[in-house]
């Protein structure tokens, strides 16, 4: 089996080729597990991670242990926007959520990349707004929205980064993504395996029915979606002009 290439990460297969080669020497391909901890909360940031297959969870952790999911990022994004952004550390902690691969890009390297203020600046930029919509919207389902239709929204954006329907992942893994009881999940996931839409056993959830799924969703979910397509919409025609040329 070939190597992943960078090209399935959306935001290096958006670059020509004249802004990509210069990034590609120094890009590195890392094998993420389940759990890895690619940075601390309050840690310094050495690396950003481009996802090709891997998705890796943003989250904030309380002083009492509790945690919960602020975002995920998987083969659309970058993993340490703070590097570009001026911050060069965050808050937040950032684990690996699906087992995978990446790229993982030098910080001093990707600065200098960024500030010459080429397409690779404006994709990132781009980027950044819809994962910042992707916090927000998330910070609000929480507050406002059942367990059901969070569990629903995390399943169709986790779904989005796959390339398969099944997902390695126990119910106390979403409890801790969500900021809810497992008693929770496991109330919610009940019912849309009643309904005909997932099937769980073992850590291991398949979904058999995505329609389903979008018919008990909030509306967060489809906030994030086409805030993240509106931004990129042009972003991806240059790609697949690059894509046709070579």
């Amino acid at each position: 089996m070939p190597p992943p290439s960078p090209s399935q990460n959306q935001l290096l297969a958006a670059l020509p080729t004249a802004e990509f080669e210069p990034l590609a020497s120094h890009l590195e391909l890392v094998t993420l597990a389940l759990g890895d901890l690619l940075y601390e909360p309050g840690g310094q940031l050495q690396h950003a991670y481009f996802p090709t297959s891997a998705i890796v969870s943003l989250h904030y952790v309380m002083e009492d242990g509790a945690s919960s999911e602020s975002a995920g990022v998987g083969n659309e994004g970058v993993v340490g926007i703070s590097l570009f952004m001026g911050g060069n550390t965050t808050p937040s902690a950032a684990v690996v959520q699906t087992a995978g691969h990446a790229y993982r890009l030098d910080a001093r390297f990707l600065k200098a990349e960024f500030f010459r203020a080429g397409l690779l600046q404006r994709v990132l930029l781009r980027y950044t707004q819809a994962l910042m919509t992707q916090m927000a919207q998330t910070a609000a389902c929480n507050r406002h929205h059942t367990v059901e239709q969070q569990l629903c929204r995390w399943l169709l954006l986790t779904l989005d980064r796959l390339p398969s329907n099944e997902l390695v992942m126990t119910q106390e893994m979403i409890a801790n993504m969500l900021g809810v009881r497992r008693e929770g999940i496991t109330e919610a996931a009940g019912k849309l395996q009643r309904a005909g839409f997932i099937s769980y056993r073992r850590g291991h959830i398949a979904v058999l029915d995505r329609a389903g799924l979008e018919t008990r969703v909030c509306e967060c979910y489809a906030v994030v979606k086409t805030e993240l397509n509106r931004l990129m919409s042009d972003v991806r025609y240059r790609q697949d002009l690059v894509a046709g040329d070579r």
